[in-house]
């Protein structure tokens, strides 16, 4: 795949000032702000008290601020639910979303591209890649010069490269249903050794357990696949497909799912059913394959 980048302007930002800014996000997220810089983002997640998801972000800290991203449908929420928590905090939440622009480049070295307030790697498919945060009235100068070094993705094109490299997206694989090791997401966005945090016990006790009573899993298939579709063993119903496309790379039909515990192991076959159809899939690995690895571009 040639390197290209995806406009995520629409994504959710918020600027966090304040003297007690890194202690108070601290308690509120399942990562470390107190690593946090300005060379990468951090994946974090905000749960309520049973350790269900709030939220999903990423964010990065300059010397005096923290930045957050969401998904535009947390745009709202996600600033209520951090300003819950704000009792006698020096803090300040400012939602920024308006004033900046979010472009992703999946390239392995960093875009040689001026104007970009800010410029830090970010792994959001799973895979290299670079996030820029351009000053609003820059933005449209920015995806012109990205253009002629890039080529520009879709959103058909990042759902297949986020499926096929098994990355949860918010409003499908997560939810306010969702735990956050059922989605896979304990080994980029959960610091275990970091304290105290909202929905901490609940994540402690599922590592200690080692259990999870789901889990994101991979599917494939020869027929075509779609969200929603229930999987049985049997009669038993075991999950739902939850996001599925075709993959030209690996020529099938595949799907991301929530699997019940017991159900989950590679190579286990089982059927989904749709309006009465069933279609035979396979339990498969995260990622499908190997991760999809875009190379430089030839200066």
């Amino acid at each position: 795949m040639s390197p290209a980048f995806f406009d995520l302007s629409a994504r959710a930002k918020l600027r966090v000032t304040g003297a007690d800014r890194i202690r108070f996000l601290n308690g509120q997220t399942t990562n470390d702000v107190r690593k946090a810089g300005a060379e990468s983002t951090q994946e974090s997640c905000v749960l309520n008290a049973k350790g269900h998801l709030d939220a999903h972000v990423f964010l990065f800290a300059t010397p005096n601020d923290i930045w957050i991203d969401a998904d535009q449908e947390l745009r709202e929420l996600l600033q209520t639910r951090l300003e819950r928590y704000l009792i006698a905090d020096d803090v300040t939440i400012v939602d920024v979303t308006n004033q900046f622009a979010l472009l992703h480049v999946l390239a392995d070295s960093e875009p040689k591209i001026s104007g970009a307030k800010f410029c830090f790697r970010s792994r959001r498919l799973g895979i290299d890649g670079w996030d820029l945060w351009v000053e609003g009235t820059g933005a449209e100068a920015m995806k012109s010069g990205l253009a002629g070094i890039y080529r520009a993705m879709d959103e058909s094109e990042w759902e297949v490269l986020r499926i096929e490299n098994g990355m949860p997206r918010w409003g499908r694989e997560l939810t306010p249903e969702i735990i956050p090791p059922e989605a896979n997401l304990a080994p980029r966005a959960i610091d275990y050794e970091k304290g105290c945090y909202i929905g901490q016990e609940v994540i402690s006790r599922m590592k200690m357990s080692g259990q999870t009573r789901q889990r994101l899993c991979g599917l494939s298939s020869e027929k075509v696949l779609l969200p929603g579709m229930e999987l049985r063993e049997g009669t038993r119903i075991v999950g739902r497909l939850t996001s599925a496309v075709f993959s030209k790379r690996m020529n099938a039909h595949i799907a991301l799912a929530m699997i019940k515990r017991g159900y989950t192991e590679p190579g286990r076959s089982l059927v989904t059913l749709a309006d009465g159809a069933e279609t035979g899939v396979k339990v498969v690995s995260l990622p499908f394959q190997s991760p999809v690895i875009p190379s430089d571009p030839v200066a």
